[in-house]
C-alpha cells in the first residue's frame, strides 16, 4: 500500500521510520512552504519521495492509497474534506474533527463517495484492549470505572510563558479534552458505549483546559476520566465490579497488559508486546484496504461519531468553544 503523509510533526517523525515495515511505501510528503527542508529530510528516510508544499498540487500529483494527515487539529476536517472531495482515502490523527457536526459531515462524504476514512487512535486497535474486552464479564455486574491519562507537557511551560503552541489553543482545537481524554473516551466508549449523562468540570486557562475531570454516568455504574497537560500522574485505569476488577497501569494510548483480580482471590495476567504503539492501527488500515472492507473501516467511523459527539458535549458543559462551533 501507498501513502502519502501530510505534516513534519513529532508523529510524523516517530511514524515514518516504522510504515515500510508494517505495509506501507511512502509515495509523497507534504510540508508547508516554512517546513520544506524538514519535509526533505523526512523523504529522505524513505526512498526519496516527491515533497509537496502545496497541498492541493500533492493530491491532485501524487499516487497513494491513501493520505494521511498529521497537522494541527483545526485543520483535520478541511484537508480531509479536500481529500474525500478528491476521491483519495484518509487517514486523519485524532481527533478526526473539531466537533460532531465536522465529523458527521466527513463520515457522510466517505460513505456517498465509497471511501476509506479512519479516525487514527491506538487504543482500539491494541491485542490488550482486545483482552480487556474479552475479560469484562469476569468482573461481574460493573459498578465504577476510573481513568487517569495524566502528563505534563513539554509546550506547558512556554504556554505559560505566554506563547500559544498548538496544544493549549483554542483557536486550533486544542486542550486536555481532545488530546488526551480522547484516548480515555474510545476506552470508555469501546466498552461500554455512550453514557446518560456527562459532565466536564476542567481546569481553563486563556479558554483553554489544560487538564480536568470528566464525570459519566451509565445505565447501573458511575465512571471518571480524567486528563491532565499541566501536571502527572501514574496511568491508572479499573473496572470494578461485583464479581473482581480488571486494571491496566498503562496510559490508553498505549493500552498495555490486563490484570484480572477476581473476589475470590484469583489474579491471571493477560498481555501481547507489541513493538510500537501505532503499529496495530496501520496494520489495519492496510488489511482493510486491501480487502476493500468498507464495512469494518465504517464500523470504527460510527465509534469515532461516537466519541466526537462526547467531547463536543464535554467540551461545551465547561463553556471551552472553538472557532469550528461558530460555522
Amino acid at each position: 500500500m501507498k501513502i502519502a503523509i501530510v505534516g513534519t510533526g513529532k508523529i510524523v517523525e516517530d511514524v515514518l521510520p516504522h510504515l515500510a515495515g508494517w505495509g506501507w511505501e511512502t509515495a509523497a510528503v507534504c510540508a508547508t512552504a516554512r517546513s520544506a527542508e524538514k519535509g526533505r529530510a523526512l523523504a529522505a528516510q524513505c526512498g526519496q519521495p516527491p515533497v509537496y508544499t502545496d497541498y492541493a498540487a500533492m493530491l491532485e500529483g501524487a499516487e497513494a492509497d491513501a493520505v494521511y494527515i498529521a497537522v494541527p487539529n483545526s485543520l483535520h476536517t478541511e484537508m480531509a474534506r479536500q481529500a474525500l472531495r478528491a476521491g483519495w482515502n484518509v487517514i486523519a490523527e485524532k481527533p478526526m474533527s473539531s466537533n460532531l457536526r465536522e465529523a458527521e459531515e466527513l463520515a457522510a462524504l466517505a460513505e456517498v463517495r465509497r471511501l476509506f476514512l479512519y479516525e487514527a487512535v491506538t487504543t482500539v486497535y491494541q491485542p490488550d484492549y482486545a483482552a480487556l474486552r474479552e475479560q469484562l464479564p469476569q468482573v461481574g455486574e460493573v459498578r465504577l470505572v476510573s481513568c487517569n491519562f495524566s502528563q505534563y507537557s513539554s509546550r506547558y511551560d512556554a504556554f505559560r510563558r505566554g506563547e500559544v503552541p498548538a496544544a493549549f489553543d483554542p483557536a486550533r482545537s486544542g486542550g486536555a479534552l481532545m488530546d488526551l481524554n480522547l484516548y480515555n473516551f474510545h476506552w470508555l466508549a469501546g466498552l461500554f458505549g455512550e453514557p446518560e449523562e456527562l459532565a466536564y468540570s476542567a481546569n481553563v486557562e486563556r479558554g483553554i483546559d489544560t487538564s480536568g475531570v470528566v464525570t459519566l454516568r451509565y445505565p447501573g455504574f458511575q465512571a471518571v476520566s480524567i486528563a491532565a497537560k499541566d501536571c502527572s500522574a501514574p496511568s491508572r485505569y479499573v473496572i470494578q465490579g461485583a464479581e473482581g476488577c480488571l486494571t491496566q497501569d498503562t496510559p490508553a494510548n498505549l493500552c498495555g497488559a490486563v490484570t484480572l483480580r477476581r473476589k475470590d482471590g484469583g489474579v491471571e495476567r493477560f498481555h501481547t508486546p507489541v513493538e510500537h504503539r501505532m503499529e496495530m492501527e496501520f496494520r489495519a488500515f492496510a488489511r482493510q484496504m486491501q480487502a476493500g472492507d468498507l464495512a469494518a473501516c465504517y464500523e470504527m467511523l460510527r465509534r469515532s461519531l461516537l466519541v466526537s459527539g462526547l467531547l463536543t458535549r464535554a467540551r461545551q458543559s465547561a463553556g471551552i468553544r472553538f472557532p469550528a462551533d461558530r460555522a
